[in-house]
């Protein structure tokens, strides 16, 4: 399945438009709306949205993401596996009626979609770029917490449990635990699949009269630092190209600085630059200005993060990380254990370190043309004798 998640200004119009031309090429398409509860898609297609993917177009089904919906099936279907942890906490469990949404629900929401909706395309109306990153990165976040929580080996070692139990003075958690372990589990994996997927990409859209090129610099080094593909940028609603040569002397002017500010733009990117124009007509033409007519759209560029050996010429291996946008002085660098925790501004990841560089000690780095280059060298204590 090619997923397409468009965010920023104007997504749910360029969303609706780039839904529309997958689907004008016969591709099975499924539009999206997530986290909209001022349901501006609503407006935007000129019907009412729901869970329930309906038929908007040939080839198009339309719905959207119910958190608090998403939130009581969750909480309800927990509702047999907990109920050992109530009874034994002597608590009383929630009616349906008075559940109410945490913060996260709409999230969640989004990330239950991407693993079950099936299409051929699926472009999704995603929420402002900040809380998609975020949304995008939450699986392998959880996956983080379960392991380390509830690890398998502990699940393995059930036959020992009684004896554990005894031995240690404690309880030892119980199968219903583990069992609701192994499902929140598999659901991560199905999500991060989804999302790690060489067909899922990030389109941003910008507004063409404010395209904000710091705040979209920064927004792309958070991308990057979780490997979320960009493919494009957008720039919505620009002036028409008339406008330039305007016989009203402000609007040529006006037009004249637009043009300069996404000529700027388009020549520090990596991804193509599109653009739709004001006012704003059918969908249809909003997808032929975008994409051209029978074209498949853009492709994201794979990143490569790879190990260098030069421990020949210099004693070292340098991890190469692709982070496009990433700026000197917002970086952060730990050296944790076997993993390297990485901060770019607001954003941040802890990333294991491939096996060969676990086996040595961090000597420096360097960020050069959006590459992060981290030296590492062999630790002589633990390094392979003979090698290096």
């Amino acid at each position: 399945m090619r997923t397409i998640l468009v965010s920023g200004d104007g997504a749910d119009e360029v969303a609706a438009a780039t839904a529309l031309h997958h689907a004008r090429q016969g591709l099975r398409t499924h539009l999206l709306a997530a986290d909209d509860p001022h349901r501006t898609l609503d407006t935007v297609l000129g019907t009412r949205l729901t869970e329930q993917p309906a038929r908007y177009a040939d080839a198009l089904t339309v719905a959207r993401t119910d958190g608090p919906s998403a939130f009581r099936a969750a909480v309800e279907g927990l509702s047999g596996t907990l109920a050992p942890a109530f009874d034994l906490l002597g608590a009383t469990p929630l009616d349906p009626e008075e559940l109410t949404p945490l913060p996260g629900t709409g999230q969640l929401a989004l990330l239950r979609s991407l693993r079950t909706v099936r299409a051929e395309v699926l472009v999704v109306a995603a929420p402002r770029p900040a809380e998609l990153i975020a949304a995008l990165a939450l699986p392998e976040q959880l996956d983080r917490y379960l392991a380390r929580l509830l690890p398998e080996q502990r699940q393995a070692a059930r036959a020992l449990r009684p004896l554990l139990a005894a031995v240690a003075g404690v309880p030892m958690p119980a199968e219903w635990l583990f069992e609701a372990r192994g499902r929140a589990a598999a659901a991560l994996a199905e999500a991060r699949a989804v999302i790690e997927a060489p067909t899922t990409t990030v389109r941003l859209v910008v507004d063409a009269a404010a395209p904000r090129p710091e705040e979209l610099r920064r927004i792309r080094a958070g991308l990057a630092l979780h490997r979320l593909r960009l493919d494009a940028v957008v720039a919505h609603r620009a002036l028409p190209a008339a406008a330039t040569g305007s016989a009203d002397p402000w609007l040529a002017a006006h037009a004249a600085r637009e043009r300069e500010a996404l000529a700027a733009l388009a020549a520090g990117l990596d991804v193509p630059l599109l653009t739709s124009r004001q006012p704003g007509p059918a969908l249809e033409a909003v997808a032929d200005q975008l994409y051209g007519v029978g074209a498949a759209g853009p492709r994201a560029a794979e990143q490569s993060w790879w190990v260098e050996d030069r421990l020949a010429e210099d004693g070292l291996l340098v991890w190469h990380l692709a982070l496009p946008g990433a700026d000197r002085a917002e970086l952060e660098l730990v050296r944790r254990g076997d993993e390297l925790v990485v901060g770019l501004g607001d954003y941040r990841r802890l990333l294991p370190l491939p096996a060969a560089l676990r086996r040595c000690t961090v000597s420096g780095a360097g960020l050069a043309d959006g590459v992060l280059a981290v030296r590492f060298a062999p630790d002589r204590d633990l390094w392979p004798r003979g090698i290096g």
